[in-house]
C-alpha cells in the first residue's frame, strides 16, 4: 500500500461531528451523553447504538397508561434538550411497541401515543440492528425472515454451484447462508444448505455430509454460540449487561463450602414461566454452560471447539 504524500487543506468545524472521520463515533457519544441521563431522569432505561437511541420501561398490566404518559413527558424534554443543541427529533421514524407473554397480549393497549406533537400507533413487530423482534417475544418474524433470506440466498447460490470450485462454494455459503444461522441461531434447520447443493443425492444422510464439511448441526450450532458468548463474559471479553447476568457457583455466599464451589459451573436462575423464562439468556448460557463435560477443564473444552471449528464459525 502506498503512503499518501499529500493532504487535504484543513477546515475548521465549528459545531457537529464531521462524518466518516475515525473519531466520529466517540464524539457523537460523547456529544448525546446528557441525552442518556436526562432519560434516567424519568425513571426509564435507554440503550443507545450509534445514531440510535431506545427509551423503555416495564410497568405492571394496570398501569400502562402510566408508562406511557412518562414515556410523553420524557420525549418533550427529549425533544427540546434536541432542539437546543441543533439535532432533529423526527416522529415518523419513531416506533411504539409494546411487549408481553402471549397470554397477555390482550392486556396490551391498542391506543396512540402521544410523542411530541404527534400521535404514534402501536407496531406488532419492530426491527432492531437486524433482528426482528414480536410483541409475544416469539421471534417468528424474525425466523421466517432468516429462512426466507437463507433460501433466497441457496438459490442464487445453487444457479452457479457448477462454475465455482468447492472452496469457493463453502465460502459463499458460509458469507451468504451460514452467518445469517449464526446471527440468530433460533432458526429452523431447514435453513441449513441442502445436501445437492454438494453434488450430494437427498436420499443420502445429512450426518457423514456435515463431518466432511466439518460442520455442527443446527441443535449443536445454537449449544456452541451460547457456550462461547458464555466463556467471552467470564473472562471479560462480552458486553457488561450480559456479563453480569451470568454468577458463578463459587461466587454464591451459601454455596463456597460445597463440592460444587470447585468447579467452573454457573447459578441457574430460577424463573416462573419455562416457556418464557428458559429463553433468557442467563438461564439458556448457564445451562449449556453447566451441560459441558466435567472431564475436562471448561476452558479447554471451548478453546477446543474454537480450534476444531474455526475454519466454519468465526467467533
Amino acid at each position: 500500500m502506498r503512503t499518501p504524500t499529500t493532504t487535504s487543506l484543513p477546515s475548521p468545524v465549528a459545531y457537529g461531528v464531521p462524518q466518516g472521520s475515525v473519531l466520529e463515533p466517540i464524539l457523537f457519544l460523547l456529544y448525546v451523553a446528557d441525552l442518556l441521563k436526562l432519560i434516567k431522569r424519568h425513571q426509564l432505561s435507554r440503550h443507545a447504538y450509534a445514531d440510535e437511541t431506545q427509551i423503555y420501561g416495564f410497568c405492571q398490566p394496570s398501569d400502562v397508561n402510566g408508562l406511557a404518559d412518562r414515556v410523553s413527558a420524557c420525549f418533550d424534554e427529549v425533544a427540546s434538550w434536541m432542539r437546543a443543541n441543533r439535532l432533529q427529533l423526527s416522529p415518523s421514524k419513531t416506533e411504539v411497541f409494546w411487549c408481553a407473554s402471549g397470554r397477555r397480549q390482550h392486556q396490551i393497549p391498542t391506543s396512540p401515543v402521544r410523542i411530541g406533537s404527534t400521535y404514534v400507533l402501536p407496531v406488532s413487530s419492530v426491527r432492531d440492528l437486524g433482528v426482528h423482534i414480536d410483541s409475544d417475544v416469539s421471534l417468528r418474524t424474525h425466523v421466517t425472515a432468516t429462512v426466507k433470506s437463507c433460501f433466497a440466498a441457496l438459490r442464487q447460490i445453487r444457479s452457479a454451484r457448477r462454475c465455482l470450485p468447492q472452496h469457493a462454494l463453502l465460502t459463499l455459503i458460509r458469507a451468504l447462508v451460514v452467518s445469517k444461522v449464526d446471527y440468530w441461531t433460533g432458526c429452523s434447520p431447514s435453513s441449513m444448505p441442502p445436501p445437492d447443493l454438494f453434488s450430494a443425492r437427498r436420499s443420502e444422510r445429512i450426518t457423514q455430509l456435515l463431518r466432511d464439511l466439518h460442520w455442527l448441526r443446527v441443535p449443536e450450532r445454537i449449544q456452541f454460540r451460547l457456550c462461547v458468548l458464555t466463556f467471552r463474559c467470564l473472562n471479560g471479553s462480552a458486553p457488561p449487561y450480559l456479563a453480569e447476568s451470568v454468577r458463578r457457583t463459587a461466587d454464591v455466599e451459601g454455596r463456597r463450602h460445597l463440592r460444587s464451589s470447585t468447579t467452573m459451573t454457573l447459578v441457574v436462575p430460577s424463573v416462573q414461566r419455562s416457556t418464557l423464562g428458559d429463553r433468557a439468556f442467563p438461564v439458556a448460557a448457564s445451562r449449556a454452560w453447566n451441560s459441558l463435560p466435567t472431564t475436562c477443564h471448561p476452558n479447554c473444552f471451548i478453546l477446543h471447539l474454537l480450534l476444531a471449528t474455526a475454519e466454519d464459525i468465526s467467533v
